[in-house]
């Protein structure tokens, strides 16, 4: 700031001089002279300067003397201009500086007073500079909005460029995802109900699902694990079926017995399992119709002619109790019905409930009806699930075996476990009854075949009296014979050690019959080795009784193989998918005799290649979870429900419920 001052004294010094000097000059030539105030910087203020102003001379020309007093005031105002702008710098200087009061004031006053002379221009100046930045603001907003909107117009493209990217990814993704999980819910259902020919390492869970306190079991042995160890395991352990479990317990909408003053009474008619699965349906028919029923009576003039009551074969008190909430039972019709008029009815063969529903018309006229017969007197299907179920309940829990029968079969199954660990069951349907019924003569003696012959002939409530043993065999509907059932067993895998319980009566032929399956299986069994006479003494003559016998062991074997899909063939299997799908093989006779056929022709021997044969045909006949199976596709009318799998046969899904299902108490 000091050499600024100095430097403006400086320049108004030179000014002075210079000044001072066009002065003399114009005096010396005859000029008059004014004197004017202008600053001496050299004072550093206002001083009174007395500086000479042409006048005009008398007697001078006045053109020259006019000419150079125009030449001195335009030198005086160059340089009264240039003192002005030296003394506003140095005004600005001491105004900075604060050198004195006045001089601010006067200094204010003096730029004021030049501000407002030069208003006028500063502000057209400024309302130009205002115009040219607006202009400049205009175009650079306008620049930044195109700016601004290409970048948006990029940021768009990419986000969508983006965007079809990622839903590309995303469905592909999703696709991957959908896939991967319909794999992994096929893979899942086929381990919950999977074909029989599946490969299990958890088949020991949920085997005996009747060992719950929820169903207590009437003949369940404990198992003992006597496996050997180079043994292939398949063949025995039953299919794998986790989640499935018996399922009886009666939905909301079920209707409990409500007391009646009508009864019903039956003659059970057939063998054991006949007459169990009639006894069943006939609950369930008591109860549509809301009436009593009296204790049945069983078959006494069947092909066994056994003399067997109910309380004999079944426990007759655990059978009252059981079923107190779904029918009334009682043992006898009360004195003052006895003596009335009874409506004697053979109620159709597989009937539905809206014909029992009907039937009630004949409370009308009767107090008691007498139903002659009890087998198959429900329909496999499309009935009312509560009535599926009571069905299940007699069948399953009701008819429960007398203590006395009970007691002995669990003996029986534990010494057989205790005896190899695990044993086939073999319901070998050979007897003579069974062939006559059939007429099935294949291997028999021409004297075998005319008994058989005429004793058909001779039984009256069989209907059908000339058969073709022929064509019987051929469409699958006899029998396999002993030696039949025991190339099948070697053709499954069984080994010569295995052990098999013969359930069946006295085989045609005896032990020479035997002799053949005999040689391939020697560890074969009959409940007369099992247990000492002591023991049968009280099931001797009494075929019911007996047959209780092989159905409990059948039950508990580890597999179960009929050679005729008869009452008890499907009785049992019936039980052991109940229980949780229990090995039963079913062999598919229709298949096996044309394989016989090829051996005794010689185009095929026992062998790998037989044995592939066999296991090929019955990959899905092992007892795996299935739904049962409907009628004969073209077959109409009545005669479609003989061709229908049984409910007693099957009886999933009704009474076989899955694990998403709520379970039992």
């Amino acid at each position: 700031m000091f050499f600024m001052m100095c430097w403006v004294n400086e320049q108004s010094s030179e000014v002075w001089e210079a000044l001072e000097q066009s002065i003399r000059a114009e005096t010396n030539s005859g000029v008059e002279h004014k004197s004017y105030d202008v600053l001496d910087p050299s004072k550093g203020g206002k001083e009174a300067i007395k500086c000479a102003a042409s006048t005009k001379q008398p007697g001078e020309p006045s053109s020259s003397s006019e000419g150079k007093m125009n030449n001195l005031t335009k030198r005086i105002r160059y340089y009264q201009r240039k003192l002005d702008k030296i003394t506003l710098t140095e005004e600005k200087q001491s105004a900075g500086n604060a050198l004195n009061k006045d001089q601010l004031t006067m200094l204010s006053s003096s730029l004021k007073e030049r501000q407002f002379r030069n208003q006028p221009v500063l502000n057209k100046q400024k309302l130009d500079v205002r115009r040219r930045k607006e202009t400049v603001v205009d175009l650079s907003s306008s620049s930044e909005m195109v700016k601004h909107r290409n970048s948006s117009r990029s940021i768009i493209s990419y986000s969508s460029s983006i965007a079809r990217f990622f839903s590309i990814k995303a469905i592909s993704l999703y696709l991957i995802f959908v896939f991967a999980f319909t794999i992994w819910v096929l893979v899942f259902s086929s381990r919950n109900i999977q074909t029989d020919d599946d490969h299990t390492k958890h088949q020991q869970q949920h085997r005996d699902l009747i060992d719950s306190e929820s169903f207590p079991p009437p003949y369940l042995p404990p198992r003992k694990n006597l496996q050997k160890p180079n043994e292939n395991t398949q063949l025995w352990t039953p299919p794998f079926s986790f989640g499935l479990h018996p399922c009886v317990k009666p939905t909301p909408k079920y209707k409990e017995f409500s007391e009646s003053d009508h009864y019903i009474t039956v003659r059970s008619n057939g063998g054991l399992n006949q007459m169990r699965t009639g006894i069943a349906d006939i609950v369930a028919v008591a109860h549509i119709m809301n009436a009593t029923l009296v204790i049945p009576e069983l078959d006494k003039r069947s092909f066994w002619q056994d003399s067997s009551v109910f309380s004999d074969i079944f426990d007759e008190e655990y059978f009252i109790k059981s079923l107190r909430r779904d029918v009334k039972v009682i043992k006898k019709l009360p004195k003052e019905v006895e003596s009335l008029p009874r409506a004697r009815k053979h109620f159709t063969s597989w009937s539905s409930v809206g014909y029992y529903e009907e039937m009630t018309h004949l409370w009308k006229e009767y107090k008691v009806i007498h139903v002659a017969k009890s087998d198959s007197r429900l329909a496999n299907n499309d009935l009312p699930i509560d009535v599926q179920r009571l069905r299940c309940r007699v069948l399953y829990r009701g008819l429960r075996f007398s203590p006395s029968i009970e007691s002995l079969g669990q003996k029986l199954v534990e010494r057989l476990k205790s005896r190899a660990g695990r044993y086939i069951a073999l319901h070998l349907r050979y007897e003579k009854d069974m062939l006559a019924f059939t007429g099935c003569t294949y291997g028999l003696t021409d004297a075998e075949s005319e008994e058989l012959r005429v004793m058909r002939e001779s039984t009256s409530h069989w209907k059908i009296k000339s058969i073709n043993s022929t064509e019987q065999r051929e469409e699958g509907l006899c029998p396999l014979t002993p030696k039949e059932v025991g190339i099948f067993l070697k053709g499954l895998g069984y080994s010569q050690s295995t052990v098999i319980y013969i359930a069946a009566g006295e085989i045609y032929g005896g032990d020479d019959r035997l002799s053949d399956l005999k040689s391939r299986f020697p560890n074969l069994v009959f409940k007369e080795t099992l247990a000492g006479k002591e023991e049968l003494k009280g099931f001797t003559g009494h075929a019911t009784k007996t047959a209780a016998l092989d159905y409990i062991i059948s039950v508990e074997s580890d597999v179960f193989v009929p050679s005729h899909s008869g009452n008890m063939a499907r009785a049992v299997e019936g039980h052991r998918r109940f229980l949780g799908h229990r090995r039963t093989i079913t062999p598919d006779r229709k298949g096996l005799v044309k394989l016989f056929g090829k051996m005794e022709r010689g185009q095929l021997k026992e062998g790998p290649k037989m044995s592939n044969f066999v296991n090929q045909m019955h990959k899905d006949r092992q007892g795996a979870p299935r739904r049962r199976k409907g009628p004969t596709q073209g077959i109409k009318g009545r005669a479609r429900f003989r061709t229908e799998e049984a409910f007693y046969e099957n009886p999933y899904p009704e009474c076989i419920c899955s694990s998403k299902e709520h379970k039992e108490p």
